[in-house]
């Protein structure tokens, strides 16, 4: 999980925001996204430079990511042209007082902050892009058996009451669990689900699933296809073929590659278009679907943070923010008969999907979160 959270992260990232030619060398890439009129995100920089220790400024819609690829997509939709590892705000308000909870060698102790945001444009609806640093995977420290601490939910309680906002949503990857869920679909669910089984298991939270009462708008959600088609190409897998051409069939000749799929990027509401209210499965373990399983039973998808939100949204109580949970499928369901051991083949590929792909397929998880904005 730790390769997947840094992959790609270079020193830039880990440093003090850039200025001048500095910070616009290597300018990020334009996706050529046509947008509808008057609702193409665009960044609003603050009048001000902030100190990294100021509040984040208020806004209608605070958007949370996770992994450095996940920032990527998610400035390349809402702040177009601003590299993040070298223009977005640093943020590192009270991080004295949540690092005692933050385990020695967790991402946000070699970053030394909480993390990094950039407000942004969605017609006239003012949002804050937020990349944590903090993740419940990598931060608890385990004070009681199976029960560690959760710094990270007292920083998205400490970035909702900065932002004030009427809309939360946490945006990324996810592991399918569905078997016609294809690479770069985008599951958008009102639940969060946790299961735990490691440092986190004796919790109270733990087999707990939370509900947001939001609803989900739907005006825009043609418009977001259309914008996750332009980008099409960047899901096609390649042809596959043996690893070595010892691989010979029966007449001494190597098998003919096995034609690689070309996915078509989809919208799930609530797992099955609104038919099923799947929850998105929470774990404090690198787990992904297979078809052996069938975490389709339990839910829409699978990650390691979004039931973070809803436990947080719980304990607000009325003031909470409505909340919702936009993930993209980075990993399809794995194919079960892949051996565990001596080499895990099953956890290889899983991986293998994420670095190749997870780039573009959380720039499906920024669209389809800008559709839930800009309706």
């Amino acid at each position: 999980m730790r390769r997947i959270i840094e992959f790609g992260t270079t020193p830039d990232d880990l440093g003090p925001r850039q200025f001048g030619v500095a910070a616009t060398a290597g300018r990020r890439r334009s996706l050529g996204l046509p947008w509808p009129a008057k609702l193409a995100p665009k960044p609003a920089p603050l009048a001000n430079e902030p100190d990294t220790s100021d509040p984040l400024p208020r806004a209608d819609v605070l958007v949370v990511t996770w992994t450095r690829d996940e920032m990527k997509a998610l400035a390349d939709v809402f702040t177009p042209g601003i590299d993040p590892s070298k223009r977005w705000y640093r943020y590192d308000r009270k991080f004295e007082d949540h690092l005692p909870s933050i385990r020695n060698g967790a991402p946000a102790r070699l970053a030394r902050r909480l993390g990094s945001y950039h407000p942004a444009l969605v017609g006239k609806r003012t949002v804050v892009c937020f990349k944590s640093e903090l993740h419940m995977n990598q931060d608890g420290v385990e004070r009681d058996e199976g029960k560690a601490t959760l710094p990270v939910a007292d920083l998205l309680g400490q970035l909702i009451g900065e932002v004030a906002p009427s809309l939360v949503i946490t945006v990324g990857t996810a592991g399918g669990t569905f078997a016609d869920h294809e690479l770069g679909d985008v599951v958008v669910t009102r639940a969060a689900r946790f299961e735990l089984t490691k440092e986190f298991r004796n919790q109270p939270y733990a087999g707990k699933t939370y509900k947001s009462g939001f609803e989900v708008p739907t005006a825009r959600l043609d418009d977001a296809l259309r914008l996750m088609k332009v980008h099409r190409a960047e899901l096609a897998e390649p042809d596959f073929l043996p690893p070595t051409k010892r691989y010979l069939g029966p007449d001494g000749v190597p098998p003919q590659a096995i034609p690689g799929i070309e996915n078509d990027p989809d919208i799930k509401i609530d797992g099955r278009d609104f038919k099923a209210f799947l929850p998105m499965l929470t774990t404090d373990f690198f787990e992904f679907g297979t078809s052996a399983n069938r975490l389709d039973k339990k839910a829409c998808g699978v990650e390691m943070g979004d039931a973070v939100l809803g436990l947080v949204a719980k304990q607000l109580g009325a003031t909470a923010p409505d909340w919702l949970i936009v993930r993209n499928v980075s990993d399809p369901v794995i194919n079960a008969d892949l051996p565990l051991s001596p080499h895990n083949m099953q956890t290889h590929w899983a991986v293998w999907f994420y670095e190749e792909y997870g780039y573009w397929t959380s720039i499906n998880s920024a669209i389809v979160a800008w559709a839930m904005i800009a309706a």
